[in-house]
């Protein structure tokens, strides 16, 4: 059966989805701010949910139209094919939002769009009341400048929610903000990553799976696999596949260390979690120690990807621009090195290296804007290499 899916991404995130969208065999037919829309078919839409890993949801488009008034959109939603995905026990679960058009008030957009749900229903299985109580059918009605888009949430939690977390830190990064950050540098196995802001180990942690080639879903369950629209047997055939394609053999070498020893101990308790520990070498260390190591200051070329604190508290400006210093003397000091920083500070550039990034990206991690500052390490003979 063809299906048209939708990858919802973070602002900023968009190409990399697309990226490993297409790298996964799907057909790309459009690409907006926050969404992907590709075609495939049952089994994509297991595989999606389970390899995606900077996506945020993987949604079933139900169909699209324009909605001028109220009548325009019950008859809109009406006109969708309900039956085929929603039994007469399915559990919908309206969810509106509206921007810039002339539905605008989201309470009588959301009632009008479950009335228009039942009544189509109603037509095909013949009741006027339905109990909801099998399994949940999340449908996300979105309208944008009067143009409506009707989808249903096939993951559940956000693709973000691989299982492996059991401890957490303070302010910890998404784990698809962390596979995107590790996915824009670029980095290979067989190249040293390091980590030594590593938090709770989120960034090491998703590199690993990345090297290995594991799927960042096999731990975990989603919400189309109650509903039977997606045979249970395509659900098994995927992760078998996704089991097979693991590759233990890789040469996966990451550092990760922190100063804080709650850290540490919960990044290597993730890192058991997920699989990746033994290819992972933690460290309670500060930024200096790791500096003046022999095992980053004797690799060449290695990538240093971080998500440091960004100083958002009262006082903590001070200590977080000194880090900062440390980071561009660290890098000046080892020329073959390449940096990948996200941050919320604005003076990152002129404070740690005293020069523009090669290249800088807006992000969001979670509702902070930040930037994701990029310097390449300097080629063999001289120059400064490419991202790739």
């Amino acid at each position: 059966m063809k299906l048209e899916l939708i990858a919802t991404a973070s602002f900023g995130l968009e190409a990399v989805v697309r990226r490993e969208l297409e790298a996964l065999g799907f057909l790309v037919t459009e690409r907006e701010d926050g969404r992907i829309t590709y075609v495939t078919n049952e089994a994509g839409l297991a595989k999606s949910n389970l390899w995606l890993r900077c996506a945020d949801r993987v949604l079933l488009k139900m169909g699209a139209f324009e909605a001028l008034s109220f009548e325009d959109l019950f008859q809109g939603v009406k006109a969708l094919p309900w039956e085929t995905l929603v039994p007469p026990d399915g559990n919908f679960v309206m969810n509106v939002s509206s921007v810039k058009s002339k539905l605008s008030s989201v309470p009588a957009c959301q009632s009008v769009a479950e009335k228009a749900l039942v009544s189509r229903l109603s037509d095909t299985y013949g009741a006027q009341r339905f109990s909801k109580s099998g399994a949940k059918y999340n449908v996300l009605v979105r309208i944008l400048k009067d143009q409506v888009s009707v989808a249903v949430d096939t993951t559940g939690p956000g693709l973000h929610k691989r299982g492996y977390r059991a401890r957490h830190v303070e302010a910890p990064i998404k784990e698809t903000l962390a596979a995107a950050l590790v996915s824009l540098s670029f980095w290979k196995e067989g190249r040293l990553l390091a980590d030594p802001l590593c938090g709770s180990g989120t960034i090491p942690i998703e590199a690993a799976m990345i090297g290995r080639n594991i799927a960042p879903g096999l731990g975990r369950k989603f919400a189309a696999e109650a509903w039977g629209f997606v045979p249970q047997e395509v659900w098994k055939r995927e992760r078998a596949d996704a089991y097979k394609r693991i590759d233990l053999k890789a040469d996966v070498r990451i550092l990760a260390s922190d100063r804080s020893l709650d850290a540490v101990e919960a990044a290597r308790e993730n890192a058991l979690n997920a699989g990746v520990d033994d290819c992972v070498t933690f460290a309670r260390q500060t930024f200096a120690e790791f500096a003046g190591s022999e095992a980053a200051g004797g690799e060449t070329q290695g990538i240093l990807v971080t998500n440091p604190p960004y100083g958002e508290r009262i006082g903590e400006q001070g200590e977080v621009e000194g880090l900062y210093r440390e980071v561009g003397a660290f890098m000046k000091a080892h020329p073959a090195w390449s940096l990948f920083l996200i941050t919320t500070h604005r003076a990152f550039e002129s404070l740690a290296f005293g020069r523009p990034a090669d290249r800088r990206r807006k992000l969001y991690n979670g509702r902070l804007e930040t930037t994701f500052y990029q310097y390449h390490g300097a080629r063999p003979g001289g120059g400064r290499k490419g991202a790739k």
